[in-house]
């Protein structure tokens, strides 16, 4: 499917038909997931594709028994976790090798740990950024445990685009689900305190009765501000 085509074929669906996702078309949108920009590389989303039918069960659940969670094939819980942090640092560095140039090795080794650690710094992080703010333009966050949760968050949704569009492109659909007990599917899924459940996606065949209307957007003119 083209792009645009996929983009338009897009739709949440709130019921599915009993239709079998086969597992290439998800392991292909998952992949697409991965493949999404994100903060620094540090790629701090966690996917759970949710195999076991008790545990779908239990999420299903935890979302309310929504026809969409109640009724889907697939359900891929997308997880944004800032913990995760060091792996994918010692990862980049592994990548970028000894001869990799200075300040990039530096940008790993040094500002990392001052984002994503050292959360005992925080009031220390604040002034340093402000301060140069007074001479230079400079990023104003992260500098506290929330800044850089709500970067892995704008990541995780990054990804969960990704993957819906190329669910979408295969000819299968999605309806991306807000409506959830987090600390449930917190307790289901073992994560860390620090985590946050970003969003729900269930997967199947879209059955007649699964499209709540007619897709609307506002007109572009009021939401598209040229300058």
């Amino acid at each position: 499917m083209e792009f645009f085509d996929a983009v338009r074929a897009r739709r949440s669906i709130r019921k599915y038909t009993p239709d079998i996702v086969p597992n290439e078309v998800m392991e292909q949108a998952l992949d697409a997931a991965l493949l999404a920009p994100n903060s620094s590389n540090m790629q701090t989303w966690r996917i759970y594709w949710i195999h076991e039918t008790e545990t779908k069960k239990k999420i299903a659940h935890a979302c309310m028994n929504q026809g969409a969670a109640r009724t889907a094939q697939e359900l891929v819980v997308f997880v944004a976790d800032p913990s995760t942090w060091k792996v994918a640092q010692e990862a980049n560095l592994k990548h970028l090798g000894p001869n990799a140039r200075k300040d990039v090795i530096t940008y790993y080794k040094v500002l990392m740990p001052f984002l994503y650690s050292w959360r005992f710094l925080a009031p220390v992080k604040w002034l340093v950024f402000n301060i140069m703010g007074l001479i230079k333009p400079v990023v104003r966050k992260p500098w506290s445990s929330r800044d850089i949760s709500e970067v892995a968050v704008k990541s995780t949704a990054l990804a969960s685009e990704n993957f819906m569009l190329a669910i979408s492109a295969q000819g299968y659909d999605t309806c991306p689900m807000e409506g959830f007990d987090e600390r449930r599917v917190k307790k289901i899924l073992k994560l860390s305190c620090r985590a946050s459940v970003v969003m729900i996606i269930s997967v199947g065949k879209r059955d007649e009765g699964g499209l709540a209307g007619e897709r609307f957007r506002l007109p572009k003119e009021m939401v598209i501000k040229k300058i």
